[in-house]
């Protein structure tokens, strides 16, 4: 999630200001970046509880410890710190205590990965003489609902209150999953929707190769990804496989539109949260919310509904890859990797293309439905998931190599690869993994994840 918002930007009066909106986060190659932003559950070392936001061993402490430690620069809402910034990057706070890193725009992924480290480890030192830990995983193993502390962010209230309305998973998903997710740019309505289909055909693919949440209050779930199997009882009206970025039409308008058809859920003023959900953004143009009666949208408003919708792929300025689960240090810099070796470079984004030109709406519903649970194994068509895997890493290799960004070791990005590699080879995702411990030596116990798997 993002740092408290600000009521800023001209009125909104009209559709094609928001769709000029789009059209101008356009940039050329020369410019595109790479984000990487991934969440982390906090616990107690010694009770293995979710941090609560005050306390020695809080969430609090921590962002205060960040602010004292390394220069971070607090951003408060009702006089408590709920965001730090610095040099680009964010550290937020998802509604469950999730801390959230939301990098920097940076040129190649070994910056990606250094910033990444650089997090961490910060993060641990401030951790350690609190006793706390940060742990990496899709969805949290043993904690249930009602143990896991909510975030003091007026958002996240309005958020609650609504999501039991439309889906029965709305709040595991605020309170119980971790992500990492990529952002990357594009240079024209054409080459945005050409990466938007592509990445969408294949967010199932990145599900399945970072598959790690197969535990739910201190058992197997039945799912490889139970994080991802959760958006399918989330909110239908937000969340899902977009089918009209298959059709023909699909460009900024079209996004505009949809947009404007997902239920709001609120708008900022004057530091407060208003209560603006299930209503219409449509309305709100027209000055006809009930809430602001004659007020009409600010841009800054804009920008905040855009943050509401959770697709797979979602678009705001930049397209957003959202189908991971949270996992371990070294695979935090493989899921950049692999979408920016099959979108950045032409060759590499014409044979993603080619690989899927041909699936209809009912495969991508499939793979949507099914790979939370079987991943890798997945069937699908005369082959599996991991087949698929096997094919888009190739591509993803080629696409890193003709970009040829080198470390000062003389490596190229390929090598943030190598951890997907061992994936497809042997056919064990992270919740294999995870599944076999906890049968074998961890004699079913799932509590020793914390010990075994934090950063």
């Amino acid at each position: 999630m993002s740092a408290p918002p600000q009521s800023k930007g001209d009125p909104i009066t009209g559709k094609e200001q928001l769709v000029r909106y789009l059209e101008t986060s356009a940039k050329p190659a020369a410019d595109w970046r790479i984000g990487t932003e991934h969440e982390k559950f906090g616990f107690e070392r010694t009770t293995l509880e979710s941090l609560p936001y005050e306390g020695r061993a809080s969430i609090r402490a921590i962002l205060e410890g960040m602010a004292e430690k390394f220069g971070w620069t607090p951003a408060e809402e009702n006089g408590k710190p709920v965001a730090l910034v610095k040099g680009g990057c964010n550290i937020t706070l998802e509604p469950g205590g999730q801390l959230e890193l939301s990098g920097a725009p940076v040129e190649n992924l070994h910056q990606t990965c250094s910033e990444v480290n650089t997090h961490l480890a910060e993060v641990k030192e401030v951790c350690d003489p609190l006793n706390a830990g940060m742990l990496g995983l899709g969805f949290a193993p043993t904690w249930r609902r009602e143990d896991t502390n909510w975030m003091p962010k007026g958002r996240y209230k309005i958020m609650a209150d609504y999501m039991p309305k439309k889906g029965s998973l709305g709040l595991d998903m605020m309170l119980r999953t971790c992500t990492v997710q990529t952002n990357l740019d594009f240079s024209s309505e054409r080459d945005l929707v050409r990466k938007f289909r592509v990445s969408l055909a294949l967010q199932p693919l990145a599900t399945a190769l970072f598959a790690n949440s197969p535990f739910t209050e201190g058992k197997p779930n039945g799912f490889k990804s139970y994080r991802s199997h959760i958006w399918t009882d989330t909110d239908p009206d937000r969340c899902g496989i977009l089918p009209f970025v298959f059709e023909d039409g699909m460009g900024y308008e079209r996004y505009v539109d949809y947009m404007l058809d997902v239920p709001m859920y609120f708008v900022y003023r004057d530091g407060k949260y208003v209560d603006c959900s299930g209503l219409s953004f449509r309305d709100f143009m027209e000055g006809r919310l009930e809430v602001l009666p004659g007020e009409l949208p600010l841009m800054s408003d804009w920008e905040d509904h855009m943050t509401t919708a959770f697709p797979e792929v979602r678009l705001k300025r930049y397209l957003e890859m959202r189908g991971a689960d949270g996992g371990p240090w070294r695979r935090l810099c493989a899921l950049p990797a692999l979408w920016v070796g099959l979108l950045y470079d032409e060759t590499a984004l014409s044979a993603a293309e080619d690989l899927v030109r041909d699936w209809t709406l009912e495969d991508h519903e499939y793979l949507r439905a099914e790979v939370p649970r079987q991943a890798l194994e997945t069937p699908f068509r005369q082959g599996t998931v991991g087949d698929l895997a096997t094919r888009a890493l190739e591509i993803a290799s080629e696409g890193l190599r003709v970009r040829a960004r080198q470390n000062d070791e003389g490596m190229d990005e390929r090598i943030f690869l190598d951890v997907l590699r061992e994936i497809v080879i042997t056919g064990q995702t992270p919740a294999d993994e995870l599944l076999a411990l906890y049968h074998g030596r961890w004699q079913g116990d799932v509590s020793h994840v914390f010990e075994e798997f934090k950063y």
